[in-house]
C-alpha cells in the first residue's frame, strides 16, 4: 500500500475515531486503526468491541491496500507534523513508513484481516434528522445517565422510535430527562433501543451543530448512525428500561412560573456555599415569592428571594441543586414552570409555553 497526502487529509479523519481506541486493551490489535485504501478514497476505522467508529477520505492512492496501526502512535506523529505539509505512507509487509520532508517514521503493522469489523450487520429502518436536532435532544438528556450503577440498564441513554417520532430519555433514579423529536422514518417498527454511556459521549463529541443531515438505523443488537464521511455503530444495552410514563407526574396542584435564567443564575449563586457532599438546596414558596437557601457544615448560608407567579400557599421542599442547575439549563424559552404536588413528591420542570422537554427532580430532605 502507498499514497500521498496533505497532513491534514490524513489528521482529519484520525480524529474522528481516535475516541473508539481504549488507551488499555485486552487485545493489541484494539490499540490499532485500521487503514483501507482504495483507488480514490481512505477509510479508517477503529473500534472497542462495544463503539466502532469509521471515517472516510477522498484522496489519490497509488497502490491499494489495507492494513493496521498503532492508532496513537499515528495520531501524535500527524499532529506534530507541520500544517499544510506532505506525507507518504507506505506499507510492505509487518512494517509501515511515515515520511514528511526529512523525517521518515516506522511503525509496526498488524493484519487487517485480524481486526474486528461491525461492516456486515444487518439494520432494518432508517431515521432521517439533521445533526443539529439529533446532538440537541442528546445533550439536553444524557447528564441524567448514571454512572456505574448495578441496575446497567440505567447506565446508558434511551432512544424510543415511534411514527415519525423519536424520543430520549435517561434516568438515574433520583432524577429523569425526556426530549422528543419529529423525524422522518422509513417504515420503522415502534420500538426502545439503550446505548451505552460511551457511545452516547461518542455521539456528542462527532455530532455537528448544523442542518446537515443524519441517518440512524437500528438492529438487533448495534445502533448505526451515519453523518456524511463519518460513521458511528455502537452495541446496544440488553435489559428493560424502567417505564418513564409512570414517573413524570401528572397535574400537580402547585404551579410555579419563574423566569428561567432568573431562577438559574439564583440557584447557581446560592450553590457557591455548598461543598460537594452536600448539595441540598431549600426552596421556601409564597405567593408571588420564592426564596432560595443553602448552608454548608461550617454553617455558612446563601439566601436569595425571586419574584415569581405563584399562590398555591407556603410550602418548603429540598433538592440537589446540581440536578436543578441542569434541567433549567435544558430548558428552552425565558419562562420555567415547576409543578409540585406535595413535599413527598417528584417535581415536574417544563418550558411554560409548552415544549417537547420535561425534567423530574425527586426532593431531599435537609
Amino acid at each position: 500500500m502507498k499514497l500521498e497526502a496533505q497532513r491534514e487529509h490524513l489528521l482529519k479523519p484520525l480524529q474522528h475515531v481516535i475516541g473508539a481506541v481504549e488507551r488499555r486493551q485486552t487485545l493489541p490489535i484494539l490499540g490499532n486503526v485500521l487503514v483501507i485504501a482504495k483507488a480514490r478514497e481512505l477509510t479508517l476505522t477503529a473500534t472497542d468491541l462495544e463503539v466502532e467508529l469509521s471515517a472516510r477520505v477522498e484522496l489519490p492512492v497509488e497502490t491499494p491496500g489495507e492494513t493496521t496501526l498503532p492508532a496513537r502512535k499515528l495520531y501524535d506523529i500527524l499532529r506534530s507534523l507541520p500544517e499544510e505539509s506532505t506525507v507518504t505512507l507506505s506499507v510492505e509487509g509487518e512494517k509501515a513508513t511515515l515520511r514528511c520532508g526529512r523525517g521518515r517514521f516506522t511503525l509496526m503493522a498488524l493484519p487487517a484481516t485480524d481486526f474486528p469489523t461491525l461492516e456486515d450487520l444487518p439494520f432494518t429502518g432508517n431515521l432521517h434528522m439533521t445533526q443539529g436536532a439529533f446532538r440537541k435532544v442528546i445533550e439536553h438528556t444524557h447528564f441524567a445517565m448514571a454512572q456505574q450503577d448495578v441496575r446497567y440498564y440505567l447506565n446508558g441513554l434511551l432512544l424510543e422510535v415511534g411514527p415519525n417520532a423519536l424520543r430520549v430519555v435517561a434516568t438515574d433514579g433520583h432524577r429523569l430527562a425526556f426530549q422528543e423529536l419529529s423525524v422522518e422514518d422509513e417504515a420503522v417498527e415502534p420500538r426502545q433501543v439503550i446505548v451505552p454511556r460511551k457511545g452516547v459521549l461518542e455521539l456528542l463529541r462527532l455530532l455537528a451543530d448544523a442542518d446537515t443531515g443524519v441517518v440512524l438505523s437500528l438492529g438487533a443488537n448495534h445502533i448505526r448512525v451515519t453523518m456524511g464521511d463519518i460513521r458511528f455503530t455502537s452495541k446496544l444495552i440488553d435489559g428493560k428500561f424502567p417505564d418513564y410514563h409512570r414517573v413524570i407526574p401528572r397535574d400537580g396542584s402547585r404551579i410555579v412560573i419563574a423566569d428561567r435564567m432568573v431562577l438559574r443564575n439564583a440557584l447557581a449563586r446560592a450553590s457557591i456555599v455548598l461543598s460537594d457532599k452536600t448539595q441540598g438546596v431549600r426552596l421556601q414558596l409564597d405567593d408571588w415569592i420564592l426564596r432560595v437557601q443553602a448552608q454548608n457544615a461550617e454553617q455558612e448560608e446563601a439566601e436569595e428571594e425571586i419574584e415569581i407567579n405563584y399562590s398555591g400557599g407556603a410550602m418548603e421542599i429540598g433538592f440537589n441543586v446540581s440536578y436543578l442547575l441542569d434541567a433549567l439549563g435544558a430548558l428552552g424559552g425565558e419562562l420555567a414552570r415547576l409543578s409540585f404536588t406535595d413535599v413527598g413528591s417528584s417535581c415536574l420542570l417544563e418550558e411554560s409555553e409548552g415544549g417537547a422537554s420535561k425534567h423530574v427532580i425527586m426532593p431531599m430532605r435537609l
